[in-house]
């Protein structure tokens, strides 16, 4: 048995998410259906992290464990032959070592969001992006978002379906920049909860169209109830950017 790692790139648009759903495509469904069809295996695939409907991926991490004796690069053309027409693609695939786990070994996570901040529609980046026609003031969104950063209970921000034991997350990084008429925001954190940099980045938003005072993303955060949230954002937007495993934080110590 080899485990292979692999990275996926995806357009979230027409799948329910990235785990298989009994009511709808997902992108595992898209992988594991392709390599079934390669090796005659009952495959499993492993992701970094969960996706919403709607939610794309520029560099997801996963992994499979299959028996036929195949290569990284036989398989990954394989799967992306299969996969077709489906928006999913493997834009790398590697062995890796049996006690490797794209999920468990995962030390860090990184999402980025992209605000559209102009009144014309959208055409190239429609369903890619959230627009948002009035100016938002970016730099205040910033300065608001670094009340966020740290560990806190992030129970305002969390999805009153989320899995997860505690609310409790430790936020490593929330950047806000923009780039002429776009509005990126960057979240890293080991993990994170169901919905939370979408409802993060609807408050953030709030602040950037006046309505909020930047003082009300902390007040937000403090009362830990969902009731306070201002805004959830849509998932158009929300991209999964980045996997951190002990290897690549040791490339980088080492830089």
């Amino acid at each position: 048995m080899t485990r292979f790692a692999l990275t996926l790139e995806f357009d979230g648009t027409p799948f329910m998410g990235l785990q298989r759903q009994a009511h709808g495509p997902s992108v595992q469904q898209s992988v594991e259906d392709a390599a079934r069809s390669i090796t005659g295996e009952d495959v499993t695939m492993h992701a970094a992290g969960r996706t919403d409907a709607g939610v794309h991926a520029l560099a997801m991490r996963a992994h499979l464990d299959i028996a036929k004796p195949l290569t990284p690069f036989r398989l990954m053309e394989a799967l992306n032959a299969l996969m077709r027409p489906d928006p999913v693609a493997v834009t790398a695939c590697e062995t890796v070592s049996e006690d490797w786990h794209a999920r468990f070994s995962c030390l860090g996570r990184a999402y980025e969001y992209r605000i559209v901040n102009r009144r014309a529609p959208l055409t190239l980046e429609r369903g890619k992006a959230w627009q948002v026609a009035r100016p938002l003031d970016h730099a205040a969104m910033h300065r608001a978002a670094q009340a966020l950063v740290g560990n806190h209970d992030f129970t305002t921000f969390r999805s009153v379906h989320c899995q997860a034991r505690s609310p409790v997350k430790t936020l490593d990084r929330l950047t806000v920049r923009r780039e002429g008429e776009t509005v990126i925001i960057e979240a890293a954190a080991r993990s994170f909860l169901h919905h939370q940099v979408r409802s993060m980045v609807g408050c953030l938003a709030m602040v950037g169209l006046g309505r909020w005072r930047e003082a009300r993303v902390a007040e937000a955060l403090a009362a830990r109830d969902r009731q306070a949230l201002g805004l959830n954002a849509p998932p158009d937007g929300l991209y999964f950017v980045r996997a951190v495993y002990p290897e690549d934080a040791a490339g980088m110590r080492r830089g």
